[in-house]
């Protein structure tokens, strides 16, 4: 495994990492949860990702729970959360947001689903128009002052806003926001690596990546339609087809990049998360597997990342009409 700096600050992460969003506590039971962790523990990665949201808490439930029965120890893995969408099924007004309210019940709430004392990082998992970020910030940073978050971020944040929330911080010599949480892949890129180009440097932001494999549209398991048994396929993730498959020529750009790793004789998966990794200003990249032998192939990745020359990225970059 590789590690790598969460930005400027001084956590080491895995450069893969294992997150439970549409798995843990949906398709993935418990035996299968403690085996994906386990054997992720086994091979080096020591960052989990949770959130709030993810099976209306279930997932941290099931985390938590697992990460207890292998007894890994406290100070050698990381934990996350996120807030915003909160965990009930029809939240009520203070059950969701960015409020001084919400931060705090739903940090105290994960910490009790994931059984431990403190986050490692905790996200706002999207904006609140409703909550002035001065809110969000004080509460954050009063989190991190009673010693139960260390680092705080956001996810799917613009930029302008991100920036509003660090300057706010500075200000009033508060915690700033140390990372955030986008989506980056093959097919969807512009965020990453335009808007938020000026923030690596000027902030020390760092990035923990998800769905590298644009919702598996990137393995080629869709190219020829939607099976039952995939995450599309499934009733509770319907609403993630349209976006998915139709946006963009996103089926026809994945089709190309699927037929490149089969003449470059490599799988597309570990392929397409490879690429992610190269991006220096990634700290970390999720990795969703409902299967350890899905979870296994991906690891290939952090090989991939070295092995291929640049002639090779430059065609699969091509392939996916950037």
């Amino acid at each position: 495994m590789q590690y790598r700096r969460l930005g400027h600050s001084g956590l080491q992460l895995s450069a893969l990492s294992l997150g439970a969003w549409a798995t843990f506590g949906t398709r993935v039971g418990r035996s299968e949860a403690r085996e994906l962790v386990a054997v992720a523990w086994d091979h080096g990665i020591n960052f989990f990702d949770n959130a709030e949201s993810y099976a209306q808490g279930d997932a941290e439930r099931m985390m938590g729970d697992v990460i207890a029965d292998l007894r890994l120890p406290r100070d050698g893995y990381c934990v996350s959360s996120k807030v915003y969408f909160g965990s009930a099924a029809s939240p009520r007004p203070t059950q969701r947001g960015l409020s001084r309210k919400h931060v705090h019940d739903a940090c105290h709430a994960a910490l009790a689903r994931l059984r431990v004392e403190y986050l490692d990082l905790f996200f706002c998992h999207r904006p609140d128009p409703d909550a002035p970020v001065a809110e969000t910030v004080w509460a954050m940073d009063t989190l991190i002052r009673q010693g139960k978050v260390l680092y705080w971020g956001t996810s799917e944040w613009p930029a302008a806003l991100i920036r509003e929330a660090a300057d706010l911080a500075r200000k009033h010599r508060l915690h700033p926001p140390t990372m955030e949480q986008p989506e980056y892949n093959l097919l969807h890129r512009r965020r990453v690596e335009l808007e938020y180009a000026p923030l690596y440097g000027e902030l020390g932001l760092g990035a923990t990546t998800w769905s590298p494999l644009a919702s598996g549209l990137l393995t080629g398991k869709y190219n020829a339609g939607v099976a039952e048994d995939s995450r599309l396929g499934h009733p509770a993730h319907a609403w993630l087809r349209p976006g998915v498959l139709e946006e963009g020529r996103r089926l026809e750009r994945a089709r190309a990049f699927a037929a490149l790793a089969a003449e470059l004789g490599l799988a597309p998966a570990p392929l397409a998360i490879a690429w992610c990794l190269r991006n220096p200003h990634v700290s970390t990249v999720l990795l969703g597997a409902s299967r350890v032998a899905q979870l296994l192939e991906n690891l290939q990745a952090l090989d991939l990342a070295e092995r291929l020359d640049a002639a090779a990225w430059r065609r699969i970059e091509a392939a996916t009409d950037v």
